[in-house]
């Protein structure tokens, strides 16, 4: 089947946070909140349709369906065998986060993440009155890189209890080769510390990148990790609200489980089973073809971009985000939120909300239709060219 990617729903009407501001001046355009303003999957159109159609909105259990799905997607994409009783349904990859935390931290435990970062991992932490520890990335050649021995400094200088790492890291689109994660396992093994990890973006490689679940890396690994994913950010379902949390220790599972029930959030929206079922089980070959599709768009930012700007460009080596560096204007934040805000009309996402290593940066989405990619690079280039 041929999938078309230049057409977008009126997401006006469905009140997309994304589209917002649109609501109020036509003029922007959306390239901010990590959703697609793509149709999602037929086939998944499909089954959500059918279920819509049954009248029936009552009460539903997760069906072995459902489980066979995740552990075949698991097992055909990323070789890693699961069991049934390994896979945990929470609402979205940030609530399993802070279930996570608070079963099997304590408050005022020193938590870990790198910077930059997605906002809501933080504010989590810090709503669980955990102590936040930041590993800044280091930049070496137009790609982050992990500064192995300042990270065993802060695990053991400032006794962290667990490690929040995003694989592939948001809001770069950097892909942990796995070399990479075997030292980051075998410090949390020495210093005995957990590792959550945010894999929600892992179905989205490009450019023949490949992503490795930590589970396949060392069966030791299993041991102190919890690896969180969903179908949700692959295929365009925020809405519907559904992950999985993936956790082999028996202890771990059972402290997230209780705690799990605890905070009520042991139950998922049908919606969210079935589009989950249908996206695993149905959605491959839109998937392939939304990579192509990102693949191109990407492409086209980057040689426009830095043929006519001095804007330099992170091509992402997973996800429709690409994080563009604006420093070498020297202007400070609020004067570049001038820039391509309200002289562009442009919607990024402000660097800074990924913590002060944005700074002088925006995250730019590139799931909308092509024309539209080409006009906000139009309005980059004519808004930077002579500055």
């Amino acid at each position: 089947m041929a999938y078309d990617f230049s057409q977008t729903t009126d997401r006006l009407k469905t009140h997309a946070i994304k589209w917002q501001e649109v609501a109020k001046d036509s003029a922007y355009i959306p390239l901010g909140i990590a959703d697609m303003d793509f149709p999602i999957a037929p086939e998944i159109q499909e089954a959500l349709l059918d279920y819509v159609k049954t009248g029936d909105y009552g009460y539903a259990y997760s069906s072995q369906t459902i489980y066979q799905a995740v552990i075949d997607w698991e097992a055909e994409h990323f070789s890693n065998p699961v069991l049934e009783e390994e896979i945990l349904f929470v609402s979205g990859v940030v609530p399993s986060i802070s279930i996570a935390l608070q079963a099997l931290t304590q408050p005022e435990d020193s938590v870990l993440i790198n910077t930059p970062y997605y906002g809501p991992i933080p504010r989590t932490i810090q709503l669980l009155e955990r102590q936040l520890v930041k590993n800044e990335l280091v930049k070496v050649e137009g790609r982050y890189q992990i500064d192995f021995e300042r990270l065993e400094k802060q695990l053991t200088e400032q006794d962290v209890k667990a490690y929040v790492l995003c694989n592939p890291q948001n809001p770069s689109g950097r892909v942990w080769t796995r070399e990479e994660l075997e030292r980051i396992g075998n410090l949390c093994l020495k210093h005995d510390v957990l590792l959550i990890i945010d894999e929600i973006h892992r179905d989205l490689t490009l450019y023949g990148n490949q992503h490795t679940s930590f589970n396949t890396i060392d069966p030791r690994f299993k041991a102190i990790s919890i690896v969180l994913s969903s179908a949700t950010k692959t295929f365009n379902l925020a809405a519907t609200k559904n992950s999985m949390a993936i956790i082999a220790n028996p202890k771990l599972r059972k402290a997230f489980i209780g705690q799990r029930l605890a905070n009520n959030q042991h139950e998922v929206p049908t919606l969210g089973m079935i589009a989950t079922e249908a996206a695993f089980t149905k959605g491959n070959p839109w998937l392939q073809a939304l990579r192509k599709q990102i693949e191109q768009h990407a492409d086209y930012v980057a040689e426009r971009l830095e043929t006519a700007t001095r804007i330099q460009v992170m091509k992402p080596e997973a996800t429709y985000l690409m994080w563009l560096d604006f420093s070498a204007y020297g202007l400070d934040d609020k004067a570049l939120y001038a820039k391509w805000h309200d002289q562009a009309k442009l919607l990024f996402n402000e660097g800074t909300a990924f913590g002060q290593a944005g700074r002088q940066h925006a995250r730019m989405n590139l799931a909308l239709p092509f024309e539209k990619i080409v006009e906000a690079c139009d309005r980059l280039v004519e808004t930077f060219r002579d500055i």
